[in-house]
């Protein structure tokens, strides 16, 4: 022995968790300057005398922001009318009635892994374009049909997302509200319901992130959407290839400036409720 100190191993800290970098003015500069790269790129491989890919989106941009408010609108309404149909389905899953559940069950799984575009075509083609009321004409759009068309999935996922909330929360709970001589209702709507609320949010947000983002396949059915405007804009223009990145970059990026600040909102929910996926 020789009297040199040990060395002593100190404890290593865990490498703190990396999430997905936060979308800053500088993120948002660079994405449009790429879009400005590719469409100058795109102009100096077209005509000279045709107007450039930035003039074409700037003298659009209104209307194709109109096309993009319509499809945001498409997606609120499908998430209302679905979140109410499901919160239904859900308290029928979790119900006492047997087959009352059953048939919930069997509904919920059908349009969860029923594919959206079909949903989509089953709503356009099987409903009626109108209705006859008394002998009134109700006239039915085709947009109307679409909020129908996505709000069956939405209904079917948040039917699920609460079936699951509510088969999280620990048995004592019930046993509790039971001890106290609650009934299974005054249970359900006083104390499990109000608990389910901050496990339900996150996944319900996401899934109108989804919803906002599959709204643009309601172009396929003819409704006049940004997608939709954003072909026509390319037919007025000429049909001109060199525009076909710059005008469709710009209904992506209006979207992801859409979406991603809701998944960043959704993350801090996460962490903020410590609900673990």
């Amino acid at each position: 022995m020789t009297g040199r100190p040990l060395a002593v191993l100190h404890p290593v800290a865990p490498p703190a968790p990396r999430g997905f970098p936060k979308l800053t003015l500088v993120h948002c500069v660079g994405i449009v300057g790429a879009l400005a790269l590719v469409g100058g790129a795109a102009h100096a491989q077209g005509a000279p005398a045709a107007p450039s890919a930035f003039e074409v989106i700037l003298k659009w941009s209104p209307l194709l922001l109109q096309g993009f408010l319509f499809n945001v609108a498409i997606s609120l309404l499908a998430m209302t009318l679905g979140t109410v149909a499901g919160l239904a389905l859900g308290l029928a899953q979790i119900g006492t009635n047997r087959p009352l559940a059953r048939v919930a069950w069997a509904a919920t799984q059908f349009f969860r892994n029923a594919p959206w575009l079909v949903l989509l075509f089953f709503a356009m083609f099987m409903i009626p374009f109108q209705f006859r009321v008394f002998g009134y004409v109700i006239p039915f759009p085709d947009w109307v049909k679409a909020v129908i068309g996505f709000s069956l999935p939405v209904m079917a996922n948040v039917s699920e997302i609460l079936r699951g909330a509510v088969r999280s929360l620990p048995s004592g709970q019930w046993e509790a509200a039971e001890s106290l001589a609650f009934s299974r209702r005054q249970t359900l709507w006083r104390i499990i319901l109000p608990q389910c609320v901050k496990r339900m949010l996150p996944p319900w947000m996401n899934l109108y992130s989804l919803v906002t983002m599959a709204t643009v396949q309601a172009s396929i059915v003819g409704v006049s959407e940004m997608l939709t405007l954003t072909s026509e804009v390319h037919a007025a223009e000429g049909g001109r290839p060199e525009l076909l990145a710059p005008l469709y970059g710009f209904a992506m990026l209006c979207f992801f400036l859409y979406c991603y600040p809701i998944g960043r909102l959704t993350q801090r929910l996460e962490r903020r409720f410590n609900v673990k996926s």
